[in-house]
């Protein structure tokens, strides 16, 4: 295989691991709108999955896919193969493709916790506690409560850039898809970039309004945001139009794994790649 053609499938398979998570997170929260149950986050979402039959092995696949996704964002922010320039939008932008990457290394890590502890369970429920108390350790340092209404600003920015790309549909220039395909993933990918938006402004909202609640490596994530929706005068049909957002935020994902322009005129791409992650 070239190492183009790797880079491609390394993109496209990250983009489908991220619309298996947002697909699992949307149906969780369809059911909680509809009385069966609690809206998941990515976390729990995850740990719903490896219940399931096959469920490792599910989880390993998501594990390899977020880890592929993670490193194509890194290489969209550090190589700008999307031509984003140097300008002060470019680099915000750029800045944005490297965050996505940290949260995607990050959700892969829990996943890859997760998924030890799930095989060393079968052997020792012991040590897959030790797995778990670990992640709970690097995930629970603590700072500043002020840094909470710091950090409200990046769901808040997040998601209003969500809206404007749904509204705006910009999305489709990086889409490499005939108009009779289009026409369905463009109002798929509008409605489901609109919700996402939307989960991210509420987050931004819990954060701000009970900053002083929250530790700063322990904000509120998309179940408190569906659990907020919830809660609102016909939050049931809120939260079920947010949740179907959220799935079909998961076909956008699918729908970029399947047609998205997947730049590769970067000089010694992933020999730059290889020489950042200290390979």
């Amino acid at each position: 295989m070239s190492p183009n053609r790797g880079l491609v499938l390394l993109a496209r398979s990250g983009y489908a691991a991220r619309g298996v998570v947002y697909l699992i997170i949307g149906f969780f929260a369809l059911l909680a709108a509809l009385g069966s149950g609690q809206p998941a986050d990515s976390h729990s979402s995850l740990e719903k999955l490896l219940g399931q039959p096959f469920g490792h092995a599910l989880v390993g696949v998501v594990v390899v896919g977020l880890i592929a996704f993670a490193a194509w964002r890194l290489l969209q922010a550090t190589r700008d193969v999307d031509h984003h320039g140097k300008s002060f939008k470019g680099i915000a932008i750029r800045v944005g493709l490297l965050a996505g990457g940290i949260s995607n290394a990050l959700l892969a890590f829990f996943a890859l916790t997760l998924l030890i502890s799930g095989l060393k369970s079968s052997k020792s429920s012991e040590e897959g506690g030790k797995t778990q108390d670990l992640l709970s350790t690097v995930l629970s340092w603590d700072y500043s409560n002020l840094l909470i209404y710091l950090v409200a600003l990046v769901p808040l920015v997040v998601g209003i850039i969500h809206i404007i790309k749904g509204w705006k549909a910009s999305f489709e220039k990086y889409f490499e898809a005939d108009e009779h395909v289009m026409r369905y993933v463009r109002p798929l990918s509008r409605f489901g970039l609109i919700a996402r938006g939307v989960a991210f402004i509420e987050i931004a909202a819990l954060l701000a309004l009970g900053g002083s609640r929250y530790q700063a490596m322990h904000p509120p994530g998309i179940k408190d945001a569906m659990n907020g929706l919830e809660s609102l005068p016909m939050g049931w049909l809120v939260l079920s139009v947010v949740a179907v957002g959220l799935m079909a935020f998961a076909g956008y994902s699918f729908a970029q794994a399947f047609w998205r322009k997947i730049n590769m005129d970067v000089p010694d791409a992933p020999h730059a790649l290889r020489k950042r992650v200290g390979l």
